[in-house]
């Protein structure tokens, strides 16, 4: 990977994109993708970015060992996980993590138990810190896992009609993105939010300037059409992101002119 840490700070870009993965980042044709993915490369002293993504550490790492662009900063597990890029690792940055894990506690075990038997839910296979994510089958789900969640003092998020996410209290993208962009002093009309998806809600809902990509959810479309802040995209993926820079006038800022 290029070596981020000899760019100027994040707070000093002129533009910071912070970007859902599956279907926002990742989404959209080969050239749109690749569009965007140069266009951030060709432009790292200006733009800054951070991915805001249910995927874990891992999947980020090998993501982009791959070829996609690095981020300085990930918000990834659905907002649970709060780290910084060095070089390569993803490392937690724990005074922003601490509320997080306080409202977790040791929950995931009684989540586990509470959901083993209810219908449409299968748990993934996966070890997250705080957070406990299952696969849904809708012809199955009746929303009773929403209730039995909400008792046990957390979060519940259906997101795409596939995903089910047991979160802390009031702990999900938004909120984390807000506190990650608080602590880095970073001017929220200079942050542009993205994303397709209900677990991207939260993002897109918490004031700073967004855009829902084209082919997004219908369901995350009727929560947002009210929000004059939020772009509603007509390209998909990549295409919906640089459309929205467009729009927002942000990409000849990040040029500097």
């Amino acid at each position: 990977m290029k070596d981020l840490s000899i760019r100027p700070p994040i707070n000093d870009r002129q533009f910071v994109l912070a970007t859902d993965l599956d279907g926002t980042f990742l989404g959209g044709s080969d050239e749109d993708r690749r569009r965007l993915y140069d266009w951030i490369e060709e432009n790292r002293d200006t733009i800054g970015l951070i991915f805001v993504t249910g995927r874990d550490p891992e999947f980020i790492a090998e993501l982009c060992d791959g070829g996609v662009p690095w981020p300085e900063f990930v918000i990834g597990d659905v907002g649970t996980t709060i780290a910084r890029v060095d070089n390569g690792e993803i490392l937690p940055i724990e005074t922003l993590e601490h509320e997080i894990a306080q409202a977790w506690g040791d929950a995931g075990d009684k989540v586990r138990r509470a959901l083993a038997d209810v219908p449409g839910l299968t748990p993934q296979n996966t070890e997250f810190r705080y957070r406990v994510s299952f696969d849904v089958d809708m012809s199955l789900y009746d929303g009773h896992a929403e209730h039995l969640v909400r008792g046990m003092g957390l979060d519940p998020l259906l997101s795409d009609n596939r995903f089910f996410d047991v979160l802390p209290r009031g702990v999900s993208k938004g909120p984390s993105l807000r506190r990650l962009v608080r602590h880095l002093r970073i001017a929220e009309e200079k942050v542009l939010a993205a994303g397709d998806t209900l677990n991207d809600l939260s993002m897109l809902e918490c004031g700073l300037p967004a855009v829902a990509v084209g082919g997004a959810e219908p369901a995350l479309l009727s929560r947002v059409e009210p929000l004059s802040h939020v772009h509603k995209a007509g390209g998909v993926g990549a295409a919906g992101i640089l459309e929205a820079v467009e729009v927002n006038e942000m990409h000849s800022v990040a040029k500097g002119s």
